[in-house]
C-alpha cells in the first residue's frame, strides 16, 4: 500500500474529524483508463447522531446500506439525475459521512471538460454533482473500497500544509433539515469552493 494513500484509520473517526482532515488531500479517480485528480477544498459532515439531514436516520436501506459502513467505503447516491460522492466514517453499523463537495483540479483536467462539456475550470467541479460528473463517479462506485488504488481513492498531499486559519467551518448549505450546523469545513478563499461567497 502506498505511503499517500488513506488508510482504514485515517476513516475510524466522527465525520466532522474526517470531513476537517480531507481538506487539502487528493481525490483520485481512474475509471475507463481515464485518470483524474484534485484536491479536496470543501466538504461536508453527516454525523451518526442527532443529525436529521443524514441519509442513515431511518436504519439501512437498499439505497443508503453502504452508509453504514465499515469505514473507508464510498457511499454514492443520485441526485437530480446526477450523483453525490460521500466517504464513510466511525463505526461500523452506525451511518455516518463526509460529502466531498469540491475539489481543485490537478490531473485530467481535459478528460473533466470533456466529461462536463465545459472549458471554464470554475464549473469543473466546485459542487457535489459537478464533481461526479467531471470524475466519472455514479452509483458503481457505491460500496467500494476507498483505500485501495482501484477505481477511486483519497491521498495525503505532500504539498499542503493545514494551517488552521485556512480552514473555515460554516453552516451546510443545500439541506433543508440541520443546516444550521457547523459542519461544512472549506478552504478558505480558494475559488473552486461552492454556494454562497460569505460562505466559503
Amino acid at each position: 500500500m502506498s505511503s499517500n494513500l488513506l488508510n482504514p484509520s485515517f476513516y475510524k473517526r466522527t465525520a466532522k474529524e474526517v470531513a476537517r482532515s480531507l481538506i487539502g488531500t487528493i481525490l483520485v479517480s481512474r475509471i475507463a483508463g481515464l485518470r483524474v485528480s484534485g484536491m479536496v477544498v470543501e466538504t461536508e459532515a453527516y454525523l451518526a447522531t442527532r443529525d436529521a439531514a443524514s441519509h442513515g436516520t431511518q436504519g439501512p436501506n437498499r439505497k443508503n446500506r453502504s452508509m453504514f459502513g465499515p469505514a473507508g467505503r464510498a457511499y454514492v447516491y443520485p441526485i437530480h439525475a446526477r450523483y453525490c460522492f460521500n466517504a464513510v466514517t466511525g463505526i461500523e453499523g452506525i451511518a455516518s459521512a463526509v460529502l466531498i463537495r469540491a475539489v481543485e483540479p490537478i490531473d485530467g483536467i481535459k478528460v473533466m471538460q470533456q466529461r462536463r462539456q465545459r472549458e471554464s475550470l470554475k464549473l469543473l467541479t466546485s459542487g457535489p454533482a459537478r464533481l461526479c460528473e467531471a470524475f466519472a463517479l455514479n452509483r458503481q462506485q457505491d460500496g467500494i473500497s476507498l483505500t485501495t488504488r482501484r477505481t477511486t481513492w483519497l491521498e495525503q498531499n505532500p504539498a499542503f500544509t493545514a494551517d488552521p486559519k485556512s480552514l473555515r467551518a460554516t453552516r451546510r448549505i443545500g439541506v433543508t433539515s440541520a443546516k444550521n450546523l457547523k459542519l461544512r469545513f472549506v478552504l478558505r478563499g480558494n475559488l473552486f469552493v461552492s454556494g454562497p461567497r460569505y460562505l466559503g
